[in-house]
Parts: structure tokens; sequence; C-alpha cells
């Protein structure tokens, strides 16, 4: 059976993106078990609470939950179980570098599948102030007044 191509998102944290300005991004793969992958095959998976760490020079990705496979026997896997991260060591040493300012983080993005391997997108990001996602939001609603004026002008409703 042929190897699926292209890339296909399995969970998506777009919370990460209101609550963090994210500085750099980072794909790496994760090690599971066969349970968690048909799992994540199923489209079944949540970031929500997820959070990178690193321990002896290891990424760890921490409370990101991927039920239960229904089919599955005693073989099956624990759903918030601490899974590594697979990165090339000078990725993990910018990353780690990164990481010594205060208030940086590492948050996963997404999850995905990527010709047929599932990857993680994590995002090495500092936590927004309540006055920076106002400011985000009135950006965004201005941008989207402005679009919605040209597409109305280019029609000729203007």
């Amino acid at each position: 059976m042929p190897r699926e191509q292209g890339r296909k998102v399995v969970a998506s944290n777009r919370k990460a993106y209101h609550d963090y300005t994210i500085l750099d991004t980072y794909e790496a793969g994760m090690v599971l078990t066969g349970t968690e992958v048909k799992s994540l095959r199923a489209g079944r998976s949540s970031l929500v609470d997820a959070f990178g760490h690193e321990n002896d020079g290891e990424i760890y990705l921490h409370g990101m939950h991927i039920p239960e496979y229904t089919q599955g026997t005693w073989t099956n896997h624990e759903p918030r179980r601490v899974r590594k991260l697979l990165l090339h060591r000078e990725e993990i040493h910018k990353m780690l570098g990164k990481l010594r300012d205060d208030g940086v983080t590492l948050v996963p993005l997404s999850v995905f599948f990527h010709n047929g391997y599932a990857k993680v997108e994590i995002g090495v990001a500092k936590g927004k102030k309540s006055y920076d996602k106002r400011q985000d939001m009135a950006s965004r609603d201005a941008q989207k007044e402005i679009n919605r004026a040209m597409g109305r002008r280019a029609k000729g409703m203007d």
C-alpha cells in the first residue's frame, strides 16, 4: 500500500496564537505507540494545556491528550502520557538558548501527518499581556474593515 503524500492536520492549537507571541517554530517527530498512531489517524487529539519541557538535553511534550483507540485491547496507551520529541541536536540547542529568556516557553501549535509520519509543530513563544491581546484584536478588526471597504469599492458599490 503506498504511503500518504502531503500534509494532513489532525489538531491545531488556535488559542496559542491568541495567548502567545510565536517567536520561532520547529517541526518535530514524536515517539508514539501503535494505538496512538491509529487514534491520531482517526483525527482524535487535543493540544489544550499541552506544553514542551526540556529534560537531560531532550525535549518532551507534556499534557497532549490522545484518547485511547476504541478497537485497542490491553495494549492501549495512556491518554496523557509524556511523549519524547525527535529533533536535531542543533535545533534543541537553539531552542534551549531561547528558552533561557524570561517568559519564554514551548507551545505545540499543531499535530499533523507529513508523508505518513506523525509530526508536531512546536513554537518558542512568549506570553502576551491582556493589552497586547486587545491591541491585536483591534488591528485585526481594522484590517477586516479595510478589506470590506476595498471589496465594496472594487465591485462599484461605494
